[in-house]
């Protein structure tokens, strides 16, 4: 199958199709709550270590809330109404890693949710928990089935074992007796299929066929793994040592590189482009959390500077998102 035809991932049309429905709504746009609900996080740092107004950080963590309401409410009516249209989503070998965005997006926000109500956190850690240890195991079990076509093998496939990791990450500090098992169990099963996906991508990667363009963004998630591993490996044990600093300098390194690789001009605005968001959140936070570990002023400046960075790249995604839907093109086919 051309990776090209896949509908989740192409670009937005120039002109508005003549078909305008709820069936169109991708899920990969999830992936905006978690860049939004990440970068809400990333604000609360500033904060904590720098003395920031808190303001910045809540209210971009209750706007990524918001949003993730609007997308929950607009996916469920697909569902209801379009029910093959999601199936077959589900299905494909590739957008169907995209329903981690929305185990991710639950994670993220029961840390949003934590200083509000901490027995709502709880729950929502709790089941988000549940069911990214369940869709890592699906799609193992999917891709063991064999004769996967390689060219299927995309930045896509690690969404569900970044998902697990964001166990730990989001659920350290925890109080359920239970809780520290589920951390260390998450670990164990993202760091492996993150590492098994990441080998098997990077190949295909370089040998053959280049990425179509519409999926040129998701190339930011090969970021992911080492910064979600940082994140998770330092509440999990409670330190930044030696191998957490490579982990984060690896993914700083790989998000250099990539960058040129994504932020070019040919490749046209599309629901993919939020592909980045997380990723380069989880940068963020890592930074911030390195640099306030380590101290010094070079690594405090890097952390500022990809989090205003990062501010500015997810206010324009949002724009050109809005702008797309009252255009009808974000729900077109």
């Amino acid at each position: 199958m051309n990776t090209a035809t896949i509908p989740a991932l192409e670009p937005a049309h120039s002109q508005v199709a003549s078909s305008v429905s709820i069936k169109h709504l991708p899920v990969n746009l999830f992936g905006s709550v978690m860049g939004l609900a990440g970068l809400g996080l990333a604000w609360r740092l500033a904060h904590q270590y720098f003395g920031v107004s808190p303001l910045i950080g809540e209210a971009i963590a209750l706007f990524a809330s918001l949003v993730f309401v609007v997308l929950a409410a607009g996916y469920l009516t697909k569902l209801v109404r379009h029910r093959q249209a999601v199936v077959n989503e589900f299905k494909h070998p590739i957008a169907g890693n995209f329903f981690g965005t929305i185990v991710i997006a639950l994670l993220l926000l029961s840390v949003v949710a934590a200083p509000y109500s901490e027995g709502f956190a709880q729950l929502l850690w709790s089941v988000a928990s549940l069911l990214a240890v369940a869709l890592g195991g699906l799609v193992l079990s999917r891709l063991l089935k064999g004769k996967q076509d390689l060219q299927h093998a995309v930045p896509a496939w690690l969404i569900p074992g970044v998902a697990t990791l964001d166990i730990a990450v989001t659920g350290a500090h925890m109080p359920m007796a239970w809780a520290s098992e589920l951390n260390l169990l998450a670990m164990a099963v993202g760091a492996a299929l993150a590492l098994v996906f990441f080998t098997s991508i990077f190949p295909r990667l370089v040998h053959q066929d280049a990425l179509a363009k519409g999926m040129v963004p998701s190339l930011m998630i090969l970021v992911a793994p080492f910064e979600v591993g940082f994140l998770a490996y330092t509440n999990l044990f409670g330190e930044v040592d030696r191998f957490a600093g490579m982990l984060f300098y690896f993914g700083l390194f790989l998000a250099v590189v990539l960058g040129f690789k994504v932020f070019r001009r040919d490749v046209p605005f599309a629901p993919s482009w939020w592909a980045i968001s997380f990723p380069l959140a989880a940068l963020s936070n890592a930074a911030f959390k390195y640099a306030h570990a380590q101290g010094g002023v070079a690594l405090q400046g890097l952390a500022w500077v990809i989090l205003i960075l990062l501010t500015i790249a997810l206010a324009v995604l949002t724009v050109k998102t809005l702008a797309s839907l009252f255009r009808g093109q974000l729900l077109s086919a």
